[in-house]
């Protein structure tokens, strides 16, 4: 039977105790005691227990930055800006263990760990919901409907097409709704359908990257990831170049004037490379719902149809230090550390530097620009396919696998973002709302959640009329107020692992540092965009 429990007397040593009612507040009630699930070894013949959260993050990440920004980077730049790609994935790894560890801890996401701060919950969902903004705009089910119209079209889209990509956008968020419908947990859904869109779009890229890209491309790619300070500049001459800032300033004792377009690029690219924004967060959310350390003892959000026996803990659970539950807690730990290390960071880099190697190999040969419809990069990329001089049959055939690949990219991650959303918001009203705590039992979690799905996809669908003549606008805002939304959640995550987990279970000072990075870096970044390119728009 569970117990209501405070830190010191999970910890069993003097510590920091979460808010509770009974101060008069409306905070989340303290957390339970229960018993820390026994992991499974790590080894080949457990691989389908292991295989979850960093997979589900991979599938999700492979869009918008991958398939849109990283082919647009290296069609204008080579893969001189790939560095960024590298620190940001590097120091998502920081965000996302971390994130891990809270959840490994207590069952919870980690947004009801900033919940359980002062000065309370209601606070904390006013600053949720300003950096949730970006997710209110669906950009990736319009580039979706832009590939899927060139297929009826057989030729790339233009602006006079934007009616018939209105109406298919429509179709394809209403298309994407559709799969979290079913099942036992939504979760189990996300992983089978992103485990599908790993293999399949890398599969693609790295067949064509092996039989039709020169290795010299490949070499400009990948060495890209290595090229640390390279930023564009204007040549003076109305086009960019990319110089090293860092030898620049050794040479002339300056820095170098970066272009306001091209910071907007390293900003965007920078806020889509991994996951960027509040995606990462969800990290935690999935390691509970895949049942990994105390995710195991709270449960999940179930699907509507075959979820009647899955149900969800209003609050978390934790477990008493002890000889046998650190023993325990450490096998976990190897969980988040493996499925960081050895599967979504390659994954991520592999799925940054694939579409990009297509991208400056192909899109030379196309005569289409992106100012024909927005940042549709993809599709200049399979339009150069189909023009670079294969034999009618294959260039037909390549047009469109590349193109249905990618919808392959954009639609399940649209699908990833209408879960999120719906998925944050159901968390923190769960945990955070006495009135739903006190009136709801754990399996109705449900009805929550749909409700938010539901109302998150009819402005949906609002929103992608509004944008829908300017994709290419959508595509840099959620990128760059992604920026803003990681570098201010590094901060937090790191005060709530730091307050609220025993000291034993804390990060060590190199993984403090690499949070405290990630949240500079991206705070930084966010800072220049809006200094050099905001605020100068708004003095008119």
């Amino acid at each position: 039977m569970a117990v209501a429990v405070s830190l010191r007397y999970a910890s069993h040593e003097p510590g920091p105790r979460p808010m509770t009612e009974d101060k008069g507040t409306h905070a989340i009630p303290p957390w339970t005691v229960a018993e820390l699930p026994q992991p499974q070894a790590l080894s080949w013949r457990n691989w389908a227990s292991f295989i979850g959260p960093g997979i589900v993050m991979m599938g999700i990440q492979i869009g918008g930055g991958e398939w849109l920004l990283g082919p647009t980077v290296t069609a204008k730049y080579g893969g001189g800006l790939m560095w960024i790609a590298t620190v940001a994935i590097l120091l998502q790894v920081f965000y996302n263990i971390e994130c891990g560890r809270y959840a490994l801890w207590c069952g919870e996401p980690v947004f009801t760990g900033f919940m359980r701060c002062r000065p309370g919950p209601p606070f904390w969902v006013g600053v949720m919901l300003m950096l949730n903004v970006s997710a209110l705009v669906p950009g990736l089910s319009t580039h979706g409907a832009a590939m899927i119209a060139a297929l009826i079209l057989d030729r790339p889209p233009t602006m006079a097409d934007r009616g018939l990509i209105t109406v298919l956008a429509y179709v394809c968020l209403f298309g994407v709704a559709l799969p979290v419908l079913l099942g036992g947990k939504v979760y189990n859904m996300l992983q089978g359908i992103m485990t599908v869109k790993v293999v399949v779009v890398l599969s693609f890229c790295l067949t064509v990257g092996a039989l039709f890209v020169s290795w010299e491309s490949w070499w400009n790619v990948f060495s890209g990831f290595l090229k640390f300070g390279n930023v564009p500049i204007s040549n003076g001459q109305g086009s960019e170049d990319v110089t090293n800032g860092l030898l620049y300033w050794w040479s002339h004792g300056e820095w170098p004037l970066v272009s306001t377009s091209g910071l907007v690029v390293l900003g965007a690219f920078a806020g889509y490379a991994g996951g960027g924004g509040l995606a990462n967060s969800t990290y935690s959310n999935f390691v509970r719902d895949k049942g990994w350390g105390m995710g195991g003892q709270v449960g999940a959000i179930p699907s509507a149809v075959g979820g009647r026996s899955v149900s969800l803990s209003h609050v978390g659970k934790v477990f008493a230090l002890d000889h046998e539950n650190r023993r325990r807690w450490r096998g976990w730990w190897r969980y988040v550390l493996t499925d960081q290390v050895l599967v979504w960071a390659p994954g991520c880099f592999m799925g940054m530097a694939l579409p990009s190697l297509l991208s400056m190999q192909f899109a030379r040969h196309s005569s289409i620009t992106p100012d024909q419809y927005g940042v549709a990069q993809a599709i200049i990329t399979a339009d150069g396919m189909r023009h670079a001089g294969w034999t009618p049959g294959l260039a037909k055939a390549l047009w469109v696998v590349a193109l249905l690949t990618g919808l392959m990219v954009m639609l399940p991650s649209q699908m990833s973002i209408v879960d999120d959303f719906s998925r944050r918001w159901t968390d923190a009203l769960w945990s955070a709302s006495r009135r739903v705590r006190d009136s709801m039992q754990s399996h109705e979690v449900v009805y929550i959640y749909y409700a938010i799905l539901f109302f998150y996809v009819l402005w949906s669908f609002v929103c992608a009329y509004f944008f829908s003549n300017a994709p290419k606008l959508m595509t840099d805002f959620i990128a760059n107020f992604n920026n803003l939304a990681i570098g201010v959640t590094s901060f937090q995550l790191l005060w709530i692992n730091h307050r609220l987990l025993p000291r034993e279970l804390r990060p060590r000072w190199y993984q403090s540092l690499g949070l405290a990075g990630c949240g500079a870096f991206y705070l930084g970044l966010a800072t220049l965009v809006f200094v050099y390119k905001v605020l100068p728009y708004a003095r008119g």
